[in-house]
């Protein structure tokens, strides 16, 4: 015991020296705006730093590395609430709280409660790691390819909470999601599935560009619409909006543990990362309100679950990684370099103390995570109010500027062209799905869960056939998940019946109004005739494939066939009421006429291709700065002076960081292969 104390003591020295602290900060500032630029992500950039701490000491390059992670999710959440568009994959769950918070004017109450709480939660995270280090190895021994699945299908459980009362589009959602984790080569026997021809989906379809063309493009054409700034109003001084998010993250302190909890010791869990936790601690945050209402519009427990369990998760993976060598993430996996590179092996010796082991080394993980996200938090707090103004500056000016970044974002996971292609394609859908009032989370946590449940659930059946099932721990995540299942269910259905109670005493008959049960047209309706014609048409050509690589895609696709037809038919029918809601899909919430609000629909989706098109025809590095000064000057009539700066800052950014310092290889223009 008294060794342990005393490594732990050590841990905290060590980062404290000129040099590991130095190096610290470095990781810290590179961090922080990686987080801020959607799409380059925190695993990219320390895969890019590794050669950087080959002759760095141990504890040296672990702080380096390790500041540099601690700070992406944290300054990714500005970048969610801000813009609508994740700094980070990990950081998509804050957009649908936050980003409808700074439009009202709450950008400061936003931010401040998603840094607290993002500290919280990595401080749970970081002590997580160092109490869970003499029990972690049977916790963990304990769970096998049955409980792993069960896990899945837990998680995708809490689509009950995520879609609210319409849990029928919420499992179809998911439907969708999972589906479409199987694109790609199938992981077993290797045979491709919906590939189409294209090499570049052999890898599956990247989480990124689908969050960001799901999310930020639905945004951007609200935006546009709307023809003023993120904010319609200022809701008070920014600096009492910071404070009052700050003192959000105390009032609700037991939600805010709650969901580092989640993200930590989720994060455990091999193949579960930040991107599945966040919407986890997102589903609790809504289960366990007392008010469901207004979520997705602007809660501030919207933000703060998923602020705790993105930044907790870091503890959570280090713990399996630390512990047994085994990379919980990407992230992780690549940090595994960082061991080999520092010649350590991950395992029993990083948890004795020296000289027989490294466990102060261990420590000072613990330590460089905690002392990172302070710097951090402490940092943000000073220029909240500064970045809080972002959301007041016209929309004209603002729009170039994220469409240079989603595009950015999109390309940089994979250096993939077609990526941008998938940003458009998701944009649409994204912007569709908010129309008709479809959850769309679920559809990404069914993309993150999707291989996961599909490799898990091959082995159960490999290695235990359906006894698999009987498994106590499989047992008790079915009850689980049926309570998550049907609790929101029933808890609907008392509230639906004590309404229409106090209906019947207030205005009898208004209930069962004429022509509720009338067959009308549906904007819904032809949107589920399009996802049924999708699915019979995969089902068809997933007929090809073998018994192993069609097992998932037969499964899933019937499923979600069944229950979107029970959808289509359900959209068929609806009320007066429902039909005049339908009538304005595709208007945004917005007082201007109908025909103003479809003729700069059009237009924004006009400029929005043009960018695309502008990449493609002149590359990123002419495309981009050319498409911001014709947008600006031309389109929105700027001064000159503004837009030629705006322009510049654009070039900057695209050819001075990226293509110049960072080297990422963007493709060239068409308009260069044809000369």
């Amino acid at each position: 015991m008294i060794e342990t104390v005393n490594a732990f003591a050590s841990g905290f020295s060590q980062i404290f020296t000129a040099t590991t602290f130095g190096l610290m900060l470095l990781g810290i500032v590179i961090g922080f705006f990686v987080g801020l630029l959607p799409g380059l992500g925190g695993p990219t950039t320390i895969a890019l730093m590794l050669p950087f701490v080959v002759k760095m000491e141990a504890v040296e390059a672990f702080a380096f590395l390790l500041g540099m992670a601690a700070v992406c999710g944290t300054t990714g959440d500005i970048t969610s609430v801000l813009f609508g568009v994740p700094g980070e994959p990990t950081t998509a769950a804050t957009i649908l709280d936050g980003h409808p918070m700074a439009k009202k004017g709450e950008a400061g109450r936003a931010m401040g409660a998603a840094l607290v709480s993002s500290l919280m939660g990595a401080i749970f995270g970081a002590f997580a790691l160092a109490l869970a280090i003499p029990i972690v190895r049977p916790l963990v021994l304990t769970f096998g390819s049955p409980e792993f699945f069960m896990l899945a299908v837990l998680g995708l459980s809490f689509i009950a909470a995520l879609s609210g009362e319409a849990l029928l589009k919420g499992l179809i959602a998911a439907g969708i999601g999972l589906f479409l984790a199987t694109i790609g080569l199938d992981p077993i026997s290797g045979i491709p599935r919906y590939t189409f021809g294209q090499l570049f989906l052999w890898d599956g379809i990247g989480l990124v560009p689908i969050t960001i063309g799901f999310f930020a493009i639905p945004e951007i054409i609200e935006l546009a619409v709307q023809g003023s700034s993120i904010a319609e109003k200022q809701a008070g001084g920014k600096v009492a909006g910071v404070m009052r998010g700050v003192r959000d993250s105390f009032r609700n302190w037991g939600l805010v543990l709650r969901c580092s909890a989640i993200g930590t010791y989720t994060a455990i869990i091999p193949g579960i990362g930040g991107a599945t936790t966040q919407w986890l601690a997102y589903a609790h945050a809504m289960q366990s309100a007392r008010n469901k209402e207004g979520f997705g519009k602007g809660r501030v427990e919207g933000v703060l679950g998923p602020g705790a369990a993105n930044n907790s998760t870091i503890g959570g993976s280090l713990i399996t990684t630390v512990a047994f060598g085994i990379p919980t993430s990407v992230l992780m996996a690549i940090l595994l370099g960082a061991f080999i590179i520092q010649g350590l092996v991950p395992g029993p010796e990083m948890l004795l103390p020296e000289p027989k082991g490294h466990l102060a080394l261990t420590f000072s993980f613990v330590w460089t995570i905690v002392v990172s996200n302070i710097i951090t938090v402490a940092v943000c707090l000073l220029f909240l109010n500064q970045l809080a103004k972002i959301t007041y500056v016209r929309g004209s000016i603002l729009i170039p500027l994220i469409l240079m970044l989603i595009y950015l974002g999109a390309f940089a996971e994979k250096n993939a062209f077609q990526d941008l292609v998938l940003v458009l394609i998701f944009g649409v859908l994204g912007w569709v799905m908010a129309r008709l009032s479809w959850p769309r989370p679920p559809l990404i946590l069914g993309l993150v869960l999707g291989p996961l449940a599909e490799n898990r659930l091959f082995l159960s059946m490999e290695l235990y056939g359906l006894a698999w099932v009987l498994r106590p721990g499989v047992l008790l995540l079915i009850a689980l998940t049926l309570a998550g299942l049907f609790y929101p269910v029933l808890s609907a259905r008392r509230r639906r019946a004590g309404a229409k109670e106090r209906g019947r005493t207030s205005t009898k008959g208004a209930i069962n109004s004429p022509g509720k049960n009338a067959l009308r047209f549906s904007w819904s309706a032809v949107f589920g005739l399009v996802i049924i014609g999708t699915f019979i048409l995969a089902l068809v050509q997933s007929t090809t494939f073998s018994f192993r690589a069609g097992l998932f895609p037969w499964t899933i696709g019937s499923l979600i066939l069944a229950l979107a037809l029970v959808q289509f038919i359900k959209d068929l029918f609806v009320g007066v009421k429902a039909q005049n809601s339908e009538r304005q899909w595709m208007e945004a919430a917005t007082e201007l006429p109908g025909p103003v609000v479809r003729r700069r629909t059009a237009e924004v989706f006009g400029w929005i291709i043009g960018c695309f098109l502008a990449i493609w025809f002149f590359g990123f590095s002419i495309g981009v700065p050319l498409f911001t000064f014709v947008k600006l000057k031309i389109h929105a009539r700027e001064k000159l002076p503004l837009a030629l700066a705006l322009t510049a800052f654009s070039w900057a950014l695209v050819y001075g960081l990226f293509d110049f310092v960072l080297k990422v290889p963007f493709p060239t223009g068409q308009l260069f292969r044809w000369l």
